[in-house]
């Protein structure tokens, strides 16, 4: 294993274990190629860096049940590559786009070649989020972000932030939370 696949691997690891993901949860991923290489993001796309992040991360989720949501970058607007089946169990609109390395990102056009029936989307509300070269994921978490720090603070060159989600406290002071 490369160190990209090893790191990325050992986050996502961590990530699950922290914010206790479960079968049908949804992980929303940014990954800036370009920053894990030691480019300027959104400059320097490397395919073969986002192959290398993907082969780490692929197995984990797959082994889990928890679902793959890949953003792309912004001339997509941060659409969302994720198969088909979350994006219909979700009541996701699907919409017509297929990422490309230099409109979407590597990482987006690595996860639409090895899904099983890939499908872009506008908006998600996932469960937890790992940040590879400060892509800005936060639009796409659930409403009440949670920063999650890892033992794994870099992937290739780039810094990785993590977040997860948890449910609104509602209802002051007489209210209890579990």
């Amino acid at each position: 294993m490369s160190e990209i696949q090893t790191r990325a691997a050992a986050a996502v690891s961590e990530l699950i274990e922290i914010a206790g993901l479960k079968k049908g949860d949804l992980l929303v991923i940014g990954c800036s190629s370009s920053e894990m290489t030691g480019g300027v993001i959104g400059h320097n796309s490397s395919l073969e860096a986002a192959e290398e992040a993907f082969a780490g991360i692929a197995p984990i989720l797959e082994e889990k049940g928890i679902f793959l949501a890949a953003q792309c970058c912004e001339h997509l607007n941060r659409a969302l590559i994720l198969e088909r089946e979350a994006a219909e169990a979700r009541g996701y609109e699907i919409v017509c786009v297929v990422p490309q390395p230099k409109a979407g990102g590597s990482f987006a056009t690595t996860a639409w070649k090895n899904m099983r029936d890939p499908v872009a989307v506008e908006h998600i509300a996932a469960d937890a989020g790992l940040d590879i070269g400060l892509t800005l994921i936060g639009m796409h978490l659930k409403a009440v972000a949670v920063p999650v720090r890892l033992s794994v603070d870099h992937i290739g060159k780039a810094r990785i932030t993590a977040a997860r989600t948890r449910p609104k406290y509602i209802g002051g002071e007489r209210a209890h939370y579990e």
